[in-house]
């Protein structure tokens, strides 16, 4: 049974409940419906509840290079599971580019005939062969358009960390577990390791070590085989539940059962836990170019054309969430790119859908810096005890 997400009246996180609760609240008018970024439906209520009492809501993290899945559960209920893409290759693409043309602007400034103390280029302001505990971009992925303490916004660990922050907004957390991977060798030479201590020193401020636990990988796997969770080990970028997601479903239940001594002679799983069908929603960020004064290339002439950014000439943000009208037909999609006269919509997979005119593309959504697909998928049901 699928459950509904509620808050209180002034905004805190209460139990779910039930879809006909829910809908008899709406009903009566002592609830209304809240938006959020993740596009779970939610309501929140206008007059203050009996009782504010909750019960322990726990989110499991399955980190990967490529993929996250995330999962959150109660003791009774799957409330929610995740699809993360991270941009990993994307963001090595870049990093790559942008050397190029690091290089390229060297090249051309400076002069190599004239002495090395006199040529045009300032001084080294920091040993950038020193890395130490640095954080790789591409495990970092840093992403455009929003700022922290430490520079940009990052889009890998950083996303979990930004959907992560939406889930305690829309559920009373009480709980996060992490899996982690140990690599052979010094711990500060594996970028995943030194990218896996960054961010559980990020989760362990924001929640407290005691709200936080780290879980190895092949424990999780004992866990989601007593569940009766299959796990899809090919194809892993499919979005479907059975690649990551039910990895973040066992990472959660970890909190509500475990493996131990049942009696004085015998060993066996303690605890009790029930895996329920849930929303399932894939999350991505769009990836849009940040904004370059020009392309690497010169066009016809000598002229390099401006390139990248998120604002367009007609009034929309690359990532926000349109309808356009085209020859009768209605499409939905997010803006990423125009021209002079057209606005160009593109799918949850940043495929170009068409060229629209802009007098004909209205707005729905702006751009929240994902980009939230999913239906709900059913989940194998199992309770141990």
């Amino acid at each position: 049974m699928l459950r509904v997400s509620v808050l209180s009246v002034d905004g805190k996180p209460l139990m779910p409940t039930k879809a006909s609760r829910a809908r008899r609240w709406l009903k009566q008018r002592i609830a209304k419906v809240i938006h959020n970024d993740l596009n779970i439906f939610q309501i929140q209520l206008m007059q203050s509840p009996e009782t504010s009492h909750t019960q322990s809501i726990v989110v499991g993290i399955d980190p990967g290079k490529l993929y996250t899945g995330i999962g959150v559960q109660s003791a009774k209920f799957t409330l929610w599971l995740a699809h993360l893409q991270l941009p990993f290759n994307t963001v090595r693409k870049r990093m790559d580019q942008r050397r190029i043309m690091r290089r390229g602007r060297r090249s051309r400034r400076i002069n190599r005939k004239v002495v090395f103390t006199k040529r045009a280029h300032r001084q080294k302001r920091f040993d950038n062969r020193c890395h130490g505990s640095r954080i790789p971009p591409s495990i970092r992925a840093k992403s455009a358009g929003q700022s922290t303490l430490s520079g940009e916004l990052c889009a890998n660990r950083e996303l979990e960390l930004r959907v992560l922050g939406e889930i305690s907004d829309i559920y009373p957390i009480t709980v996060i577990v992490y899996e982690i991977i140990k690599a052979n060798g010094d711990k500060s030479f594996s970028p995943v390791m030194v990218g896996q201590k960054w961010q559980l020193g990020n989760l362990r401020n924001d929640w407290g070590d005691e709200n936080v636990f780290v879980i190895e990988g092949w424990k999780t796997s004992q866990i989601r085989t007593q569940l009766g969770l299959e796990k899809q080990k090919h194809s892993k970028g499919d979005t479907v539940p059975a690649t990551h997601a039910v990895d973040g479903v066992a990472l959660a239940c970890s909190q509500f059962i475990d493996y131990g001594i049942v009696s004085r002679q015998l060993m066996g799983w303690r605890g009790s836990v029930n895996v329920t069908s849930a929303p399932f929603a894939v999350i991505s960020r769009p990836p849009v170019s940040r904004r370059q004064l020009h392309l690497m290339v010169p066009a016809k002439g000598g002229v390099r054309r401006k390139y990248g950014g998120t604002v367009t000439r007609h009034g929309f943000r690359k990532g926000d969430y349109v309808e356009a009208i085209q020859a009768g037909r209605v499409y939905r999609g997010w803006v990423s790119g125009d021209t002079e006269k057209r606005v160009a919509v593109s799918d949850a997979n940043w495929v170009r859908i068409k060229q629209f005119s802009a007098k004909k593309v209205r707005l729905l959504q702006r751009s929240t810096g994902l980009i939230v697909t999913g239906t709900k998928v059913p989940v194998h049901v199992s309770s141990v005890v």
